[in-house]
């Protein structure tokens, strides 16, 4: 892993090892894929200032976000299906993560448990929540959340429906594979992914799998999931959640003004700028062109994070630059997992970490909660 030194390197690897169908879900957007390739896109476009002749020494990435210290404003994000990148995978990227000081985000709909991840971690990490239609089994997420000691919830905004993903759709995308020649053929050429899978029992959506009604096999479980996703979500259930939650929340989905004015004012100790990965509203605005306007709209009323798009340490710093108080990566630590497992999301960090680093100093700045818009160069 050592001789990796960019996310797109990594990305390359992670594509050699892991099957096309489980590669391409993450490595996909809706549609078009438009507004996946702008969230990266867009960073580009935005230059740093190089300082030179000012003190380069002692330099710190430290950082809080929701009043929690983080070893630099970096978090994982909630990412479905993690488990199929690689045997075990929310429980040895959220392992990676408390080693390197940032935050893990379990997704609802991962491979291993909200339990399965507690019994590998020592520190506190954070649950997402998709709202579903029924509320008992929203409730019961909430509670396991809370005895696992879930230290922040995110709730995710965005996903009343699906987006139409064509890769998912093409490739027969399940949770464990079917049977097909074409799924055995796309495993049969990954050996050490299969090695990986063969020795774990987790291969399907253990929050829900023995948890939700009705839900006895692979088929029901695949038809509970579709069905499930409430297209009704509105502020009244952010507030019901809250009420149930009584901790810290994260509104997750937010990519335009008024909604972030609404979400300012809702009570949650955080917002996400985002558009889901460009996975759900093609042709919506990139996250970071999006960031400093919410950022001006909602001032100090909440803290604004961001993620879409981030594939380096100079994306995390151009985003704080921007106002942004944290960051989350899914995509890299992603294809950090399909490389490498847990060496290869901690890689992941290390790069990211660098780079942040590095850049800093080279635009003058040596504390990461001193970085502001005097960075960047003016347009």
């Amino acid at each position: 892993m050592k001789s990796v030194l960019t996310i797109a390197e990594m990305k390359k690897l992670a594509r050699r090892r892991v099957p096309k169908m489980f590669f391409d879900y993450a490595d996909s957007g809706a549609w078009t894929e438009g507004t996946y390739r702008a969230n990266e896109d867009d960073f580009s476009r935005i230059k740093l200032r190089q300082r030179v002749l000012v003190d380069m020494t002692g330099r710190s990435l430290a950082s809080e976000m929701v009043g929690e210290k983080v070893a630099m404003p970096v978090a994982l994000s909630p990412t479905g299906l993690t488990g199929m990148q690689h045997a075990d995978g929310e429980m040895l990227a959220a392992q990676a993560a408390e080693e390197f000081g940032v935050p893990f985000t379990l997704s609802t709909m991962s491979i291993c448990s909200i339990e399965d991840v507690k019994s590998v971690t020592s520190k506190p990490f954070w649950f997402q929540l998709y709202v579903m239609r029924d509320r008992e089994f929203v409730e019961n997420l909430i509670g396991r959340a809370k005895a696992a000691g879930c230290s922040a919830l995110v709730l995710t905004l965005d996903l009343q429906i699906l987006g139409q993903r064509h890769k998912d759709l093409r490739n027969g995308l399940s949770a464990p594979p079917k049977w097909t020649p074409k799924h055995i053929w796309q495993m049969a050429t990954r050996p050490g992914w299969c090695m990986g899978m063969l020795g774990t029992q987790r291969r399907t959506f253990r929050n829900i799998a023995g948890h939700a009604k009705n839900v006895s096999d692979l088929s029901s479980l695949s038809a509970w999931t579709s069905e499930q996703f409430d297209p009704q979500l509105s502020w009244k259930d952010v507030e019901w959640i809250k009420e149930r939650w009584g901790g810290k929340l994260i509104l997750k989905g937010v990519n335009d003004v008024e909604d972030a004015i609404a979400a300012a004012g809702s009570g949650a100790d955080a917002i996400i700028v985002s558009n889901h990965g460009g996975r759900q509203l093609d042709g919506a605005a990139s996250s970071i062109s999006m960031l400093p306007k919410v950022v001006d709209a909602v001032g100090d009323k909440v803290e604004v994070h961001v993620d879409g798009g981030i594939r380096s340490g100079q994306d995390v710093l151009k985003a704080i630059a921007l106002g942004a108080k944290g960051t989350y990566i899914g995509r890299p630590f992603l294809y950090g997992l399909g490389a490498g497992g847990k060496a290869g999301v901690t890689r992941v960090l290390e790069i990211i970490q660098k780079e942040m680093d590095i850049t800093m100093a080279l635009c003058g700045k040596r504390d990461i909660r001193d970085i502001d818009r005097s960075i960047l160069l003016e347009d």
